[in-house]
């Protein structure tokens, strides 16, 4: 019996007893915590130092050059935008600046007031003509006067020798001043005639100090600030300043581009041109040849070429380099003829295992294509088959760079010239 109430009381529940330690389940906790921070690392670790460790790469994009059923390019040239009506505004006359109203970029309209210089010697000047021609005024105005007391005087003295009250060397003396005075006024009305051309020169003379805008355009340079003294010649060093402003035409601009002897044949007045600004890779602007210009140069043994731009816009400006390609239209293209493909950089093609490849960049691995290459085009490449427009391709690839591989492409800061990797 004992025994029995023994193992019942071990039974019981003791209520007093510390409760159990939790330390089974903190474990568990810990150890799953500790896996995943594990995984975390290892993922962290190869995106450092597994990517870092793919090569960095510069590229460029491949550009579609036309289809079979457009125009094609017979040659490809660069120049420079440049202005047919581009003026240095100067002063007609040597003086010193009183004021500048213009600044870079302002639009300015033909007449517009652009400057002015000090008139103090030009007002002087005007002052004193016009005084001249006051003054001849009035000794014409007193000539007339005596004239025509003589001419009275001559009248009555003809009515009177003729009845015989006077002699005949009076009247004969009242002829001879009479005309007298009229050689006189003749003379005075010249000299009025002399003083109103010296104040319409001295007016001139005004007006000079007075610098406008010749045609309508856009001012790209200020030469002049007040004070300075201005001169139509380069007398006086470096202290003499030769113009106001230079302003350009918008409306004049053109491409001037040189060719080379070898390939002017090709190149026809009013050929359709397909221009293309550095600046702006990505705009084609319509153009036409306008002349070719029939003189050579020796040095480069080119020919130059004018080119009119189709298109107005601000984003053209003087000197700005440009690529053109002189067109024409194409014919219909056979079965077996291969269509016109894409540009690409002659750096991006390289030789691999005897053929001519280039590697194509997807999200963060290169492809390598194998080629079938057309014209070359400058420092670019026409290629027939093997790369789309529009692609992007690496440009001087490593020799150790194979297909698949992991590839970081540079892209330059817009702040600076250093290179940074982008995912």
């Amino acid at each position: 019996m004992s025994t029995s109430a023994d193992l019942l009381k071990e039974l019981r529940i003791d209520r007093s007893a510390p409760p159990p330690p939790s330390g089974s389940g903190r474990g568990l906790w810990l150890a799953l915590g500790a896996v995943g921070l594990i995984a975390v690392l290892g993922v962290a670790g190869w995106a450092v130092f597994g990517r870092g460790n793919a090569p960095e790469v510069k590229t460029a994009t491949a550009v579609a050059i036309g289809n079979g059923g457009g125009s094609t390019s017979v040659l490809d040239a660069t120049g420079y935008v440049v202005a047919r009506r581009m003026a240095t505004v100067s002063a007609k006359i040597t003086g010193k600046v009183r004021e500048v109203m213009i600044e870079e970029g302002q639009r300015v309209e033909a007449g517009q007031i652009m400057a002015t210089l000090d008139p103090i010697d030009a007002d002087a000047e005007r002052s004193l003509a016009d005084a001249q021609l006051g003054a001849a005024q009035s000794d014409t105005v007193r000539v007339q006067a005596q004239l025509k007391e003589a001419e009275i005087n001559a009248t009555r003295l003809s009515t009177l020798v003729k009845q015989q009250l006077v002699s005949r060397s009076q009247y004969d003396q009242a002829v001879a001043q009479r005309d007298s005075l009229r050689a006189q006024l003749m003379t005075a009305q010249r000299n009025a005639k002399v003083a109103g051309g010296r104040l319409r020169i001295a007016d001139l003379g005004v007006d000079n100090t007075v610098v406008r805008a010749p045609f309508a355009g856009v001012v790209t340079a200020k030469a002049a600030q007040p004070g300075e003294i201005v001169s139509p010649l380069s007398a006086g060093g470096g202290f003499t300043r030769t113009g106001i402003g230079t302003i350009v035409d918008m409306d004049s601009l053109e491409v001037e581009v040189d060719v080379g002897e070898a390939f002017i044949g090709r190149v026809q007045p009013k050929m359709p041109v397909e221009a293309t600004l550095n600046a702006y890779q990505d705009w084609k602007i319509p153009a036409e040849v306008i002349a070719i210009i029939p003189a050579a140069d020796r040095g480069k043994a080119t020919v130059k070429v004018r080119i009119a731009l189709k298109t107005k816009d601000p984003r053209i400006v003087p000197d700005m380099g440009v690529r053109v390609s002189f067109l024409e239209a194409a014919k219909p293209v056979a079965a077996n003829q291969p269509k016109p493909g894409v540009l690409v950089p002659s750096a991006a093609i390289v030789q691999r295992d005897g053929g001519d490849v280039a590697f194509v960049v997807e999200e963060d691995k290169v492809r390598q294509r194998a080629l079938k290459l057309g014209r070359s085009l400058g420092d670019d490449r026409e290629v027939t088959q093997g790369v789309a427009g529009g692609e992007t391709v690496v440009l001087s690839p490593p020799d150790d760079l194979k297909d698949g591989a992991r590839v970081r492409v540079a892209v330059e800061s817009a702040g600076d010239d250093s290179a940074s990797s982008s995912e």
